[in-house]
């Protein structure tokens, strides 16, 4: 069975998406340490005004914290703030009605620990375009995975500009704003945006 290893988003971007339909097996790492200024805890949508950076505020500093362990803050407003910018970006895309209450809910648990709300948006994105993977969790922390797993942690970083030339390009579908197509957004835009044919787009990726 083909195996792959890679840590959780949040509202993971299109082309982590195109990486699972490589695998058959994808196995989450758990037992890493929290790495700021990814996408662990961000990510990116498309607005009127363009592009924009959703951030997920942590409860204090976790440089050496276990990514299960970290607390999301829910004294800021981000969850508000995180829907209405959703709401307002995508509401009026084809398929906004159809997914819109299933995310919503997730979002609204109040989850306490950022690792699950990844994990359960992570389930929602892979029902929603019908991709069939089986999903495990590390149970120790492996430098080098073996042989047969392929190891994908870190390989989508946010320290590379995100919608640029570094990132494989999506084959173009309608978006709500604007003519210039946005490539590799959260892949929110794009089942919003395409519905049931998601998924072609996830594997037609060049």
């Amino acid at each position: 069975m083909s195996t792959c290893l890679i840590e959780l988003h949040y509202l993971p971007s299109i082309q982590y998406f195109s990486a699972l339909t490589d695998f058959q097996k994808v196995v989450i790492e758990r037992q890493e340490h929290f790495v700021k200024q990814s996408y662990r805890n961000r990510c990116i949508i498309n607005t009127a005004q363009g592009p924009q950076t959703l951030s997920i505020p942590l409860t204090a500093k976790h440089g050496k914290t276990l990514i299960s362990e970290v607390r999301i803050d829910y004294s800021q407003k981000w969850l508000t703030n995180h829907w209405r910018a959703i709401h307002s970006a995508y509401a009026k895309a084809p398929f906004f009605e159809y997914y819109a209450d299933s995310l919503e809910s997730i979002l609204f648990k109040k989850h306490v620990f950022l690792f699950d709300l990844n994990r359960e948006l992570l389930t929602m994105c892979l029902k929603w375009i019908k991709l069939n993977v089986q999903i495990e969790e590390s149970l120790a922390y492996e430098a080098g995975p073996p042989q047969s797993t392929k190891d994908l942690r870190n390989v989508i970083s946010a320290k590379i500009k995100p919608l640029g030339s570094e990132v494989p390009s999506i084959r173009p579908y309608t978006q709500v704003f604007g003519n210039a197509f946005v490539n590799n957004l959260s892949l929110i835009d794009l089942v919003f945006c395409t519905g049931p044919q998601a998924l072609t787009y996830v594997k037609g990726h060049v």
